[in-house]
């Protein structure tokens, strides 16, 4: 069992990565395409480096501040030229969903320090699991579900990848990289992510300018 001081961190992944980004993210992706959603999260590393400086005392170079600022603003950027600068209520749950989970990685990868980063997030998914459990049963009468073999393999792959074997090696890298430094690996999620909303979901790229 994780210490009881550890339990605060434990509570903020459980919040911020098994709870509030899915939900926000996917409350977005209904007024916004998965293109445009991956190249607002992109201003996530910037968030995780400010939230992991706040919480650990750790003080990156000046160098470090300008190349992140240069990423995100890069990023942000890209974002309001397609939405031709005025953000919608996608952007807003994408905003929201970047900040808690921006706390929920600067808290598990401070917790990785200590603990092993699979222990870190596999605590953070139990404990989330009443709450998604209540909101899964809350949520299925609500609209129907069609059992494809691409949407079930597409959930499989959410639940086994993108929730738990991601967290493992990403908690891991930070653990032995830093915080900040490892944050900003996430620069290249905006790139692939538009690479594989292509080849998956048939999606247009974006155009650059903002035009349809």
């Amino acid at each position: 069992m994780p210490a009881r001081h550890e339990w605060v961190g434990i509570t903020a992944v459980a919040l911020g990565c098994a709870l509030g980004f899915p939900l926000l993210t996917t409350l977005a992706l209904q007024t916004t395409s998965a293109s445009h959603s991956a190249v607002v999260i992109g201003a996530l590393p910037m968030a995780t480096a400010v939230i992991s400086t706040l919480r650990t005392g750790n003080r990156p170079s000046w160098a470090f501040w300008c190349a992140a600022a240069a990423g995100g603003a890069v990023v942000v950027g890209f974002a309001l030229l397609q939405s031709n600068g005025v953000p919608g209520i996608g952007d807003l749950y994408l905003v929201a969903a970047l900040v808690v989970c921006a706390a929920g990685y600067a808290e598990g990868g401070r917790l990785s320090s200590r603990i092993p980063g699979w222990q870190v997030i596999a605590w953070g998914v139990l404990l989330a699991a009443p709450v998604n459990l209540v909101v899964t049963i809350a949520a299925l009468p609500m609209e129907p579900v069609h059992h494809s073999a691409r949407g079930v393999a597409g959930l499989l792959y959410i639940a086994a990848a993108s929730q738990f074997l991601g967290f493992v090696v990403w908690y891991r890298g930070m653990a032995l990289m830093g915080i900040a430094r490892t944050s900003q690996l996430q620069l290249m999620q905006p790139l692939l992510t538009l690479v594989w909303t292509v080849l998956l979901l048939d999606e247009p790229l974006p155009d650059p300018t903002g035009h349809p």
